[in-house]
């Protein structure tokens, strides 16, 4: 622990310092470059070629997009529970959705690996829906024996029965959204605290053979302070989770107006969010945690800890995950992204025109984007700098038939725009490849804009790195 906290001196004034706005990566290009030029006979035909182009391994993302109230901190696209209908129908879209595009790829073939659903409040649906769509994949797919089956929950929606329902229908990955454990912090945030106490529910996923078992939090809310956020995670540690995560609050009422309602209780300010954000990375690496990326923590013999150390760690719009569990995302539902070998692709968000649409064309496309080659080098050396800390320029030059000289073109790279990562300490460059120490990762979203030749900052358009 001493050593921890004697590392982290100067780290505050560092941080504040490259507290700037940026993307967030979790695509190259970012979403904001999508486009409505993109249509959906170019989906189909990027669907249709991603059966012998990038990654064999499917991934499937399923998004429900419905919440019975709307948490104020929420940037996620989600909206109001209103009927049963309006469920029922949304439910058949995005099964019709699922037919039209399995009926494109090569299910035969390849091992679909992954399924993952997100929201909204994927666990405010019955078991009967949930159901329903699982019998489909099982039916229609070849599922690898190896898959990560795994959904997002609201806690204040989650009981035994549910749970061992979860498990029968082989889900074994599961992200509890706890937020916070503080009452105070979760009512002015329009939060429900967990249905069943905290322990009682890890119990049951423990009992019910859960592979991993994930907590997610958020820091920047009201009332949080850096003691009752290091509380927090420290009670969080005495669950012994598989990975926690600490998601830093964007505060952005200009997308979100919902948002706006917090400010009425008072959000921290920069130095207070900071000090919230250094108390909790303390408490979870001084307890063991392997620090993943920016903002993951996860037990030393994770698959994403153990993949960190063999610098192969992947990600996509689901999260850090593994080349083994992970491929070309294909992505159902409102506002859904599919990321194939070389496009991104994402659905429409109004929940009632996606429906219309589905059901007049059977697909629900709003925009997308087609990578150039040179985009794909871009992506490939941001996605390394975001999971591994490192880049090496001659290991991406021969993914794609290059020199190392010619990633450093195409990436814009120059070594005086790193020049002051190098000063601060927190970054060191060798003849063929950059590496990334702890704190440097902490901004690793600051390293990574100085390999993005696309780049333009603009007000309002991105939230601050930190």
């Amino acid at each position: 622990m001493e050593q921890i906290i004697a590392n982290m001196q100067g780290v505050p004034d560092l941080l504040l310092k490259y507290n700037r706005q940026g993307p967030r990566y979790t695509s190259y290009p970012p979403a904001t470059s999508f486009h409505n030029r993109y249509k959906p006979k170019d989906y189909k035909e990027h669907l249709i070629a991603s059966n012998i182009r990038g990654d064999k391994n499917i991934s499937v993302y399923i998004h429900i997009p419905f919440c019975f109230q709307r948490c104020c901190f929420c940037g996620c696209n989600s909206s109001l529970f209103e009927n049963n209908d309006l469920l029922e129908s949304y439910m058949a879209a995005l099964l019709k959705e699922i037919e039209t595009v399995t009926g494109l790829l090569d299910t035969s073939h390849r091992p679909l690996t992954q399924i993952h659903w997100g929201g909204g409040t994927p666990n405010m649906l019955s078991t009967s829906l949930i159901e329903r769509v699982m019998d489909f994949f099982a039916t229609n797919y070849n599922i690898s024996t190896t898959a990560e089956i795994s959904i997002e929950c609201n806690p204040a929606y989650l009981d035994y029965d549910y749970v061992r329902f979860l498990a029968k229908t082989g889900f074994n990955r599961i992200s509890l959204g706890i937020q916070d454990f503080d009452p105070k912090v979760l009512k002015a945030a329009n939060r429900l605290p967990s249905k069943l106490p905290i322990g009682e529910l890890f119990g049951i996923l423990r009992n019910e053979n859960f592979e991993e078992i994930n907590l997610d939090f958020i820091y920047g809310l009201p009332y949080q302070t850096s003691e009752s956020f290091r509380e927090t995670l420290l009670k969080a540690v005495d669950l012994s989770p598989d990975r926690i995560v600490t998601f830093s609050y964007a505060h952005v009422p200009w997308l979100m107006p919902e948002q706006k309602k917090m400010e009425h209780f008072g959000l921290p300010d920069p130095n207070e969010k900071l000090a919230i954000f250094l108390a909790g990375f303390q408490a979870l690496v001084s307890s063991g945690y392997q620090t993943i990326g920016l903002d993951h923590f996860a037990k030393p013999d994770d698959k994403i800890s153990l993949a960190l150390k063999n610098k192969k760690l992947h990600r996509n719009f689901q999260g850090y995950c593994t080349k083994e569990t992970t491929g070309q995302v294909y992505a159902f539902g409102s506002s859904a992204i599919s990321q194939l070998w070389n496009a991104y692709s994402q659905n429409i968000k109004p929940v009632k025109h996606y429906i219309d649409s589905i059901e007049s064309t059977q697909f629900a496309v709003d925009r997308g984007y087609e990578l150039s080659s040179d985009e794909m080098v871009c992506s490939t050396v941001i996605n390394s700098i975001m999971c591994n800390g490192f880049v090496n320029f001659r290991q991406v030059a021969d993914m794609f038939g290059l020199t190392a000289s010619d990633v450093v073109g195409i990436t814009g790279y120059k070594p005086e725009r790193i020049q002051e990562f190098i000063d601060d300490g927190l970054i060191s460059v060798f003849d063929d490849h950059i590496e990334i120490n702890q704190t440097g990762m902490m901004i690793a979203r600051n390293i990574a804009m100085v390999f993005d030749p696309q780049l333009s900052i603009q007000e309002n358009k991105y939230s601050k790195t930190i």
